[in-house]
């Protein structure tokens, strides 16, 4: 392959930008007819969300990594180099929506003229006007017959403040005005602050690891310029590194001579540890050091679950397909665990349940991995009242992951539950249902606004043990398919916990073992029981199967 030459570019004619969304408002179709105007792909009628490349986003429909791509255009005359990155629509990856905005100046939020405004619209608005970046506001899906744009402008002016005049109406499928938003980037969105006279630093924001050439870090130039046979340090581990290859990725990895202050792409710098490119690590050039960047806060994991190996002699290929895909998803935390039935395995921690789901999907389609899963639990907090606990734990407050590790009553002068913030965007005609599911759930409500006329915004602080395994189905059969539902961290409160042991013939099992509200213990218990007794093979003699709080049985079944 021919290198480009990068340095007809420079940092003013430089546009970086993402593209944000609601889930299923269009935002890999918008970026297709983007790839396709600058001339990035060729035209053809196959081009259904290029950058969905990993398989499972390709059976499910739906956008999990934010995948950058870098556009050339021509406007009055001038080259411009448009970087966009095209980010999850999902609550569970909105990590990688707030890392992808760090290495941008402006977004398009796309807003469906059908749906309206839905509840991650709103969370992405804010992701986004609290960095302080431009906002292009799109209306896109004009073409459906119920489309009504109208009303989504009202919407947007009232929620957001944005003129309707702003709002540029877009069919992205069939191409319709598409050009327009491109005119919008170059003129709304700033170049980046930078210069190539400034010495290097480069922001990691985010690493794939491949075979045969180590791990390739997709970086963001804050300053200077690099080239093959550069020699950098990295600000996270101190570790220097000889450069191999840079480049561009028009989707595809394109190799550059140079890249250049404000320009987006990738770097092979002979990385072999999946542990050394950290994402958030700042590059800069031997005995040149620099102020590292701030880097990202970790993601804080909002549900645990236990994996372990379906057959032990697999444990040490697991652990290598487990580091190199928390390479790639860099929000997943990972504890070492074990336990008495299923033997060594690990605690990790996701952002969601959609989450979980998706990277057991990958590690068992790239990594040829078959895992036992146990049930999501959520983080507890334990405060500690006697002595000998708070010196043998060596501070009073304890957070409880495992429910093995519960400690007693006796010896806690309180728990803490994790809650969350929620927000429910719906029909009104739905409420009454909704209201009830939430009471259901120990939700306690903050706040109601009514849209428009036919949609009402409902804020929640939701027990997250409550609405971790099937609150978001419950929500979404209910509402028909309408509501839509997105939360953010709120802290912990007080609250009745207890832990359930399942008794099998008087034996308590270790990994049957919950932590439960006690409003909520009888009703749990009964049903575990039965279902139990259905999952339980039949014996020639009675097995007893029973729900126990410390000394008390609460249920039972034969």
């Amino acid at each position: 392959q021919e290198k480009l030459d990068m340095s007809t570019y420079p940092v003013e004619s430089i546009r970086n930008f993402s593209i944000i969304a609601h889930v299923d408002h269009g935002k890999s179709t918008l970026a297709d007819r983007l790839l396709e105007i600058t001339g990035t792909i060729a035209k053809t009628d196959q081009n259904k969300q290029v950058l969905d490349k990993l398989q499972v986003e390709r059976e499910r429909g739906i956008t999990v990594k934010a995948q950058s791509a870098s556009l050339f255009y021509n406007h009055e005359g001038v080259n411009y180099l448009l970087n966009l990155i095209d980010t999850p629509g999902h609550v569970d990856f909105s990590y990688e929506v707030s890392r992808s905005l760090s290495a941008c100046q402006g977004v398009i939020l796309v807003v469906d003229a059908n749906e309206g405004i839905q509840a991650q619209t709103v969370a992405n608005f804010y992701l986004a006007f609290e960095a302080q970046l431009a906002i292009i506001p799109v209306i896109n899906k004009i073409d459906l017959k119920n489309a009504d744009p109208e009303r989504v402008e009202k919407q947007m002016e009232k929620l957001f403040d944005i003129p309707i005049d702003d709002c540029v109406r877009i069919s992205a499928k069939q191409g319709t005005n598409v050009e327009k938003v491109l005119q919008k980037v170059i003129e709304k969105i700033p170049p980046p602050q930078c210069s190539t006279a400034d010495p290097l630093k480069a922001l990691v924001f985010d690493s794939t690891f491949d075979h045969y050439r180590g791990v390739i870090a997709n970086i963001a130039l804050f300053g200077g310029e690099i080239q093959k046979g550069y020699k950098i340090v990295s600000a996270h581990t101190n570790k220097r590194y000889e450069v191999n290859e840079v480049g561009i990725l028009t989707p595809n990895e394109q190799p550059t001579h140079k890249l250049y202050a404000g320009q987006v792409g990738y770097l092979i710098a002979g990385m072999k540890e999946v542990t050394e490119a950290q994402i958030g690590d700042t590059l800069f050039l031997y005995k040149q050091p620099v102020e590292p960047l701030p880097g990202f806060k970790s993601a804080k994991p909002m549900v645990f679950a236990g994996m372990y190996p379906v057959d032990q002699t697999e444990y040490n290929n697991l652990r290598s397909a487990l580091e190199r895909l928390t390479l790639n998803d860099s929000s997943v935390t990972v504890h070492r665990d074990s336990s008495l039935a299923l033997g060594a395995g690990w605690r990790l921690g996701f952002l969601g349940l959609l989450h979980m789901e998706v990277f057991n999907q990958r590690l068992e389609q790239e990594y040829n991995m078959a895992v036992i899963l146990t049930a999501p639990t959520v983080p507890y907090k334990a405060i500690l009242s006697s002595a000998k606990l708070i010196k043998e734990y060596g501070k009073a407050e304890i957070t409880i992951i495992n429910p093995a590790q519960f400690p007693d009553k006796l010896s806690v002068s309180e728990y803490l539950e994790p809650t969350v913030l929620g927000t429910i965007v719906t029909p009104h005609e739905y409420i009454g249902k909704i209201i009830t599911l939430c009471q259901d759930r120990r939700a306690v409500q903050k706040d109601m606004l009514y849209i428009d006329e036919c949609r009402v915004m409902l804020k929640y602080l939701f027990p997250l043990n409550e609405i971790v395994v099937d609150f978001y189905d419950a929500l979404k059969s209910l509402s028909s398919g309408y509501a839509s539902f997105d939360y953010e961290d709120a802290g912990y409160q007080t609250a009745d916990l207890i832990k359930m042991d399942i008794l099998l013939n008087g034996n308590p099992v270790e990994e049957l073992a919950t932590i439960i509200h006690r409003d909520k213990a009888y009703a749990t218990g009964k049903f575990l029981c039965e279902r139990l007794k259905d999952a339980i093979p039949r014996q020639l003699f009675e097995i007893a199967i029973q729900a126990a709080i410390g000394k008390k049985i609460i249920a039972r079944e034969t």
